[in-house]
């Protein structure tokens, strides 16, 4: 019965003049965009002494079309009074007051240290609830171009540690906002990529 019906069909369907493109002559794809990325961020230390001693209360990550980033929340630093900071291209990473190993995975290693600890100074209460050693919470790096593993390293006299794994040492930037410090890590050394 269902080859009786659909031949009736066919037909109907030839007989009302529509006509069916091939797919052969469908429309090309558009042609891949080239995005011009920033460049002389370098992978050199970067350092800034500050002693605007506000707590960490968030980490979280993004991706763009040229790099990835993480944005440490600092409310209260502000580019007049920024949060200081350390950040440099390690081989290991020890935790800062304890000297215990943190396990990063990646082919390069971003130990990055802000002067901003992960508790209220006036209290002592956490502000920022993580674990040595174990991956940022809330943090997921799942297609990710650069980064590969975001991991605590701890917090002490004032300052946080944090280490990214990496895809390999590529170029970087740090630079403040209001209430949060940015880091954007490049997906390559090249200015332009195509983008599909």
């Amino acid at each position: 019965m269902r080859r009786l019906t659909a031949i009736p069909m066919a037909l109907v369907l030839a007989g009302t003049g529509t006509a069916v493109a091939p797919t052969a002559l469908a429309a090309a794809p558009p042609p891949p965009a080239v995005v011009q990325c920033p460049t002389g961020w370098g992978s050199l230390p970067r350092d800034l002494a500050a002693d605007n001693l506000r707590p960490l209360t968030d980490v979280r990550t993004g991706q763009h079309a040229c790099y990835d980033r993480i944005v440490l929340d600092v409310p209260g630093t502000s580019p007049a009074h920024p949060a200081g900071y350390h950040l440099r291209y390690v081989t290991s990473v020890v935790q800062e007051g304890s000297g215990e190993p943190v396990p990063v995975g990646g082919g390069a290693i971003l130990d990055i240290v802000v002067v901003a600890p992960a508790y209220d100074p006036a209290t002592g209460a956490t502000t920022y609830p993580a674990h040595p050693g174990a991956p940022l919470p809330g943090v997921d790096l799942t297609g990710y171009r650069t980064l590969r593993d975001a991991r605590y390293a701890g917090s002490f006299e004032g300052r946080t540690q944090l280490a990214l794994g990496l895809r390999a040492r590529l170029p970087y930037r740090v630079f403040q906002l209001d209430d949060r410090l940015v880091i954007d890590i490049a997906h390559t050394w090249q200015a332009a990529l195509t983008v599909r």
